[in-house]
C-alpha cells in the first residue's frame, strides 16, 4: 500500500475512534475518490499518482471557495476552507517562493526554453517535481515571466 493511502487509511480509523466527524467525512472522501481512480483505471495508484488525486481535491475546493466568496456565501467558502486545510495535512510541504524560482530557472535553463513554444517542455520537467508542493498556475506564471 502506498504512503499516502496508509496515512489517509490510519487517519480514518483514528477519527471514528475520536469521533471526528467533519474531519472523518474528508478523508473518507479522499479514499473515495483514490479508490475511483483505480477502478477506472484498473490499476493500483502509486504515491505520485495518489498525489494527484489530492492535489485536485484541493484545487476543487480553491474553486469552490473562489465562487461562493463571489456569490456572498461565506459559510460555505469556510466549510472548503477547513476542508482544503484537512487535505493538505496529507500533502508534502509546500515549496517556497525562492524554490519555485529557482527551481523554474534551473528547467528553462535544462531544456533552453527561449520561446513560449518551450514552456510546455519546461511545464513537462516542473510538473512531477512539484506536485502537490506548489500551485501550477502560480508556477505557470513564473514560467510566462522568466521565458518572457
Amino acid at each position: 500500500m502506498s504512503e499516502y493511502k496508509s496515512k489517509l487509511t490510519e487517519e480514518m480509523k483514528r477519527c471514528m475512534k475520536a469521533g471526528e466527524k467533519s474531519r472523518l467525512l474528508v478523508v473518507r472522501t479522499l479514499l473515495a475518490a483514490i479508490k475511483q481512480q483505480e477502478i477506472d483505471q484498473q490499476i493500483t495508484l502509486d504515491d505520485a499518482q495518489i498525489l494527484a488525486v489530492l492535489d485536485k481535491a484541493v484545487k476543487q475546493r480553491r474553486d469552490s471557495i473562489n465562487q461562493f466568496n463571489e456569490a456572498g456565501r461565506q459559510d460555505l467558502a469556510d466549510n472548503e476552507m477547513a476542508e482544503m486545510a484537512i487535505i493538505q495535512d496529507f500533502m508534502p510541504q509546500p515549496l517556497t517562493e525562492t524554490e519555485i524560482a529557482q527551481m523554474v530557472a534551473d528547467a528553462v535553463a535544462q531544456v533552453e526554453a527561449k520561446t513560449m513554444q518551450d514552456m510546455g517542455k519546461v511545464m513537462a520537467l516542473l510538473k512531477p517535481q512539484m506536485q502537490g508542493r506548489a500551485d501550477m498556475a502560480q508556477v505557470s506564471q513564473i514560467i510566462k515571466a522568466a521565458i518572457g
